[in-house]
């Protein structure tokens, strides 16, 4: 049973364990890239993460700290120099994990395990997709096609108000003079049958 097993031995004896370690991390930060089977991969990947954020702090000290889990010059100057640049401004994550398929001997999982910010390939596309977040969008098409179609539509809709509105205006115009002429036509008896009560009342 594997009760509180933090740690994957991978079937070896600590001395030969952490030997295995320090050498795929060897070979990490020389290749950028390595292949090798799953569960040795996300070992690798708790053991080197640490050694990368504490190579983010170019002292003697932490370059003392790194060499005593890597033993080794040309990976200290590789790490402190070209990967701790491009790692600057990451908080973490410095490594992924991608499976491979199965190896034909034994059937036993492969994976290859890369430093995510020396595949410019997979980089360059997160980019284009604009940083890796992924927006859903409408079947209609694309969010700026449809901004163009609705602001089309909302500058004809002013227009065809604009032009109700002058319509309207020019009938009431037309309106509004028209009817002085009704008022006067219409007062004319009314003045007529008033004038002919003030003449009975002077009779």
């Amino acid at each position: 049973m594997r009760h509180g097993k933090k740690v994957n031995h991978l079937g070896r004896k600590v001395g030969h364990r952490h030997a295995l370690m320090k050498n795929l991390a060897q070979a990490l930060i020389q290749h950028k890239r390595i292949n090798t089977t799953l569960a040795k991969a996300k070992a690798l990947r708790v053991y080197i993460e640490p050694l990368v954020t504490k190579a983010k702090t170019n002292t003697t000290h932490s370059r003392r700290v790194v060499f005593t889990y890597l033993q080794s010059k040309e990976a200290i100057k590789e790490l402190f120099g070209p990967i701790a640049e491009k790692v600057g401004d990451r908080p973490g994550g410095y490594v992924r994990v991608i499976k491979t398929g199965f190896r034909q001997g034994d059937a036993a999982e492969m994976a290859m395990i890369e430093f995510v910010d020396f595949n410019e390939v997979y980089s360059a596309k997160e980019e284009d997709k604009g940083g890796g977040r992924r927006r859903r969008r409408r079947k209609g098409g694309s969010g700026d096609s449809q901004v163009a179609k609705t602001r089309e539509v909302a500058t004809e809709t002013a227009v065809e108000e604009e032009e109700v509105i002058e319509d309207v205006a020019e009938t009431v115009e037309d309106v509004v003079a028209d009817e002085p002429v009704a008022e006067a036509t219409e007062e004319a008896p009314e003045t007529e049958t008033n004038e002919d009560e003030e003449k009975k009342t002077e009779e």
